[in-house]
């Protein structure tokens, strides 16, 4: 186990996690998303199981992410709606039980601030995504475990990725929203 007290240290100026591998603290993660809804609302949900690892290279920008998520775990907080968006007309989770985000490439764009290109994979289709990430902090636990937090966002077409149920409204418009904001505040803990 490193020494928690020099692990942490800094990169251009900001407090960073050290070298290793980090597994993501479920109980402190959070996945969500925001949709249109009859074009007047917006439907939050998020999903309540992830799993996944940070490996923090020697160099910061070397740094990896592969990421789980299981789509039969969506929550809107409607079982009505859960129920079909776990169907075939949207994320097919007997088909499809994951989704999966694997980085590809890391820059820093400010003191604190990165962006993650990595592959977001739904329902067997993988497509580019970047997420705009932010380093909220990078500390000990009263147990001595090495923790950080980031928030991340990105915003994406589900229609590329073959979600493309959706209804025409009489008044014009349609029942679901093509975009799709994706809200992510993660806890890691070194493995």
């Amino acid at each position: 186990m490193a020494d928690v007290k020099t692990a942490k240290r800094t990169f251009k100026g900001t407090a960073i996690p050290g070298p290793g591998t980090y597994g993501l603290d479920p109980a402190h993660t959070y996945v969500g998303f925001s949709v249109r809804h009859l074009m007047v609302a917006k439907v939050r949900g998020r999903f309540g199981s992830v799993s996944g690892t940070v490996v923090i290279g020697d160099d910061p920008l070397d740094s990896r992410v592969d990421v789980s998520i299981d789509t039969a775990s969506i929550d809107t907080r409607d079982e009505q709606r859960d129920g079909h968006l776990r169907s075939p007309d949207f994320f097919d989770v007997e088909a499809h039980p994951t989704m999966t985000f694997a980085s590809s490439a890391l820059r820093r764009t400010g003191r604190g601030k990165f962006e993650i290109d990595g592959e977001l994979t739904i329902k067997g289709v993988s497509r580019p995504v970047t997420l705009t990430c932010t380093l909220e902090g990078v500390g000990t636990d009263p147990w001595e475990n090495e923790r950080a937090g980031f928030s991340a966002r990105a915003t994406i077409d589900r229609e590329a990725w073959g979600l493309t149920w959706n209804q025409a409204l009489e008044t014009g418009g349609v029942v679901v929203g093509r975009s799709v904001a994706i809200e992510i505040e993660a806890e890691i803990v070194r493995s």
